[in-house]
């Protein structure tokens, strides 16, 4: 395999590992911070929300037109504006003086993570393309996406309590500056852009509109019942400018965002339906932890941020441990074997109580949740990529970003729709216990779902062969 001119490896994986962290980090840093942050600015309890839902309906419902414009306009240019605007978003948010300003500050961040974060994984895809070399580089990859989105909670818990809560913002601003440097001297021109047919800005508009809708509508329900004509109304116009989505992706003139035969990929389908359901579970169980450390059981912002170090720290162990298996275990199994320990960690969790203590209560369930958790996350890329012709790897990356971004989406407003019905009206740490136990167990189940779709989705793989990675050693010599 050609070298393209100017590639170095090792600083573009490096800038890829700082990107990814960034973005997983900036999902998770605010969750501990939004008591202050509501108090600080004057948000109301269903408008807190939107803090965590602005950026990841515009990163998630935008992340396909990101995979194609990386395509279609080069990797390398599109991850460099995309750090550039996620940089100047975090530094104008930190500054914010409304409720309104931080919530479009996040919005533009989620505009610039999906520009940069399937060019990054399109770009590791392309410099890491089989064998030993492409196993590890997955590893480092899941390891730092799963040290940001846990250590995330511990990072905003230390900022808000010691520094300030825009402080949760301001941090993302020397890590883009980082990012943009290493990119900039370790990453490959790349091809001269490709001409074609212009990118189907209407089809993001309809995808993304549509997901805001959903969710909207889900995280209403505690005010407005699923039957009413407020609910039904949002959630059929959802599902209607959803249908237009796909019907423009098939009828469009434009070149669409992705090409629905994609799905005809069992590896893709497979991987995205899975990755939709475990960042489903993940980010409403990181939510519900964090508000029971401190509503329920009186922690404050920086021990709630520390308590999260354990699962932080499962998750890279995981994530490390999938990298040594996955020279022996094939994918799929790898996905099964994760997500049955990660469901069991959660319905472990499922069984906090309202006088329960970190070591009997949170420090057994992180650390399996956390294990389990680190062993999805290389496996579930490596496979949502296999099969997928280069031109479309951009495509195929920004699909899988976006099925974890709309699962964290929908699984927050739907867990947490759930949580609020079992808490009632009356919020006493026992209430609140019983609601968080239940977003909890249901994220059990989610996981059950996901590894049911692994063992009948995913087809039957081998893992690397000896050939391969032999040949790959050779192909990083080269490089080198």
């Amino acid at each position: 395999m050609a070298v393209e001119p100017g590639a170095r490896p090792g600083i573009a994986l490096a800038a890829v590992a700082v990107v990814q962290f960034m973005v997983s980090l900036d999902l998770s840093v605010v969750n501990v911070g939004l008591p202050q942050i509501a108090a600080g600015l004057g948000f109301s309890a269903v408008g807190l929300t939107w803090v965590i839902h602005a950026y990841a309906l515009t990163f998630g419902g935008l992340l396909l037109l990101g995979g194609k414009a990386a395509d279609r306009y080069n990797h390398k240019r599109v991850l460099l504006l995309g750090l550039g605007v996620f940089g100047l978003a975090s530094l104008v948010g930190g500054f914010a003086q409304e409720p309104g300003h931080l919530v479009a500050a996040r919005a533009v961040q989620g505009i610039g993570a999906a520009a940069l974060a399937p060019a990054a994984l399109a770009l590791l895809t392309a410099t890491f393309p089989t064998g030993r070399a492409r196993i590890r580089a997955f590893g480092i990859w899941s390891a730092m996406n799963a040290a940001g989105g846990a250590l995330g909670v511990l990072i905003g818990g230390l900022l808000t309590e010691y520094a300030g809560w825009r402080w949760v913002m301001f941090v993302n601003v020397p890590m883009a500056a980082c990012a943009l440097a290493l990119a900039w001297r370790g990453v490959a021109a790349g091809p001269p852009p490709v001409r074609g047919g212009r990118p189907d800005v209407l089809g993001a508009v309809l995808a993304t509109a549509g997901m805001t809708l959903l969710v909207f509508g889900l995280v209403r329900t505690d005010e407005y019942a699923w039957t009413s004509p407020t609910t039904v109304t949002t959630l059929a116009v959802a599902a209607a400018l959803l249908a237009a989505f796909l019907y423009v992706e098939r009828t469009t003139a434009r070149e669409p965002l992705i090409r629905l035969g994609l799905f005809a990929n069992r590896s893709v389908a497979g991987a995205n339906a899975y990755n939709l359901l475990v960042g489903a579970a993940m980010a409403a169980a990181f939510y519900f932890v964090s508000l029971y450390l401190q509503r329920v059981l009186g922690i404050g912002p920086a021990l709630a941020g520390a308590a999260f170090l354990p699962i932080a720290l499962g998750v890279v162990a995981g994530s490390v441990l999938a990298v040594k298996l996955g020279y022996r275990l094939a994918p799929r199994i790898l996905l099964v074997i994760g997500g049955l320990l990660t469901a069991t960690g959660l319905a472990w969790f499922g069984l906090i109580s309202p006088d329960g203590t970190f070591t009997a209560d949170v420090l057994g369930p992180s650390l399996v949740a956390g294990v389990g958790f680190g062993l999805c996350l290389g496996p579930v890329v490596s496979t949502a990529t296999t099969g997928v012709a280069p031109h479309e790897s951009g495509t195929a990356s920004g699909l899988l970003a976006s099925s974890r971004q709309i699962g964290a989406s929908l699984g927050l407003a739907t867990l947490g729709s759930a949580a609020h019905h079992r808490t009632g009206q009356t919020a006493t740490p026992e209430a609140l216990n019983d609601g968080y136990a239940l977003g909890l167990t249901l994220g059990a189940a989610l996981l059950v779902a996901a590894v049911l779709i692994a063992l009948t989705v995913l087809r039957r793989t081998s893992p690397p062969s000896r050939a391969e990675q032999s040949d790959d050693r050779d192909l990083l010599r080269a490089r080198s």
